[in-house]
């Protein structure tokens, strides 16, 4: 007995002109270099041109027209202000990512992976279309695990020729003093987080096998400096920790055939006082860079047990003011 093919959902084209004409609010609404409009077609998964303040959109029915509304609603609030994490709430805040966006399916060895909330679901597919990808949220949001199954779904489908890991060695508050060791054990302390979910991921013997063979590589980010990563996937973590200087450093690694990702949590900085973490810097300068996704996650987006959401909320809530949850 054969399979059944399912036919591909059949494309739609819709031209649109946004009314009335205001050259200012029609730049405010597409950003930098057009990149607000990268991200709509990011996240809803059609194709969007423009020419002047007439817009072709194209994609699959439901998604076009959900695109065509979102944009009339955006020009409108673009009277005031839109920056990009505007039209993340907004894209939210309609559900669109979560309703529209074809899900991404990275294939592990447990089962097939899937974004859970409409945030993960646009940074899977950032880090399928951008070549660096940032994400910016708190813990146990899968910023690290994701990032790593998208790097391992890569690795095994030949998309890349190695994974390489890294992370600041700054310590969270504690003074760990000298560690014994080689260069690899005295840096896996702070890079355990990525071995666990290559040991979920892959299983330890696999992963083993990997780093035996140079198919996974530990580079500690103060090493990183002078080198270019082709055909690589590349993880920086907890990129809250590094500096200025070290975070243009690191993403000026890149090569040819390769992506990167960078993950931090801006609420756990733990540099002294007077250091600009780099994951903030590169927040503010980056952004509308064409060809970096920037995601942002919150206490929605938390996959670990709920009262880590809710620790996440009471925190934020009273850095704010606001009334906990």
């Amino acid at each position: 007995m054969h399979d059944r093919v399912e036919s591909p959902p059949v494309a739609v084209i819709r031209r649109h002109r946004l009314e009335p004409t205001d050259n200012r609010r029609l730049a405010t609404l597409c950003g930098p270099l057009d990149a607000h409009l990268r991200i709509i077609e990011a996240a809803l998964g059609v194709t969007l041109a423009r020419r002047h303040d007439s817009f072709r959109v194209e994609g699959e029915r439901a998604a076009v027209h959900l695109t065509l509304d979102l944009l009339d609603r955006l020009y409108a609030q673009a009277r005031e202000s839109l920056d990009e994490r505007q039209l993340q709430l907004a894209l939210k805040d309609a559900g669109a990512v979560q309703r529209q966006a074809a899900p991404v399916v990275l294939h592990t060895r447990h089962a097939d992976l899937v974004g859970r909330t409409p945030n993960q679901i646009q940074y899977l597919r950032q880090m399928l279309d951008h070549d660096i990808t940032i994400g910016i949220g708190p813990a146990g949001t899968g910023k690290t695990f994701l990032a790593v199954a998208c790097a391992v779904d890569a690795l095994e489908r030949q998309g890349v020729q190695r994974i390489v890991l890294t992370r600041p060695a700054v310590e969270a508050g504690e003074r760990l003093g000298f560690l014994p060791g080689d260069l690899a054990q005295k840096v896996d302390p702070y890079l355990r987080p990525l071995y666990d979910a290559l040991y979920d991921l892959m299983g330890v013997d696999r992963v083993t096998k990997a780093f035996d063979k140079g198919l996974i590589e530990i580079a500690p980010l103060a090493f990183m400096r002078w080198r270019t990563l082709n055909h690589a996937f590349v993880i920086l973590d907890e990129a809250q920790n590094t500096t200025c200087e070290q975070m243009k450093m690191f993403l000026t690694r890149i090569g040819y055939g390769s992506r990167c990702v960078v993950n931090g949590d801006v609420s756990q900085i733990d540099l002294p006082q007077a250091v600009t973490s780099g994951l903030v810097d590169a927040e503010q300068v980056l952004a509308g860079v064409s060809g970096i996704g920037f995601t942002h996650f919150d206490a929605s987006d938390v996959v670990r047990h709920p009262l880590v959401a809710r620790i996440v909320q009471a925190y934020d809530a009273a850095r704010t003011g606001g009334e906990r949850t």
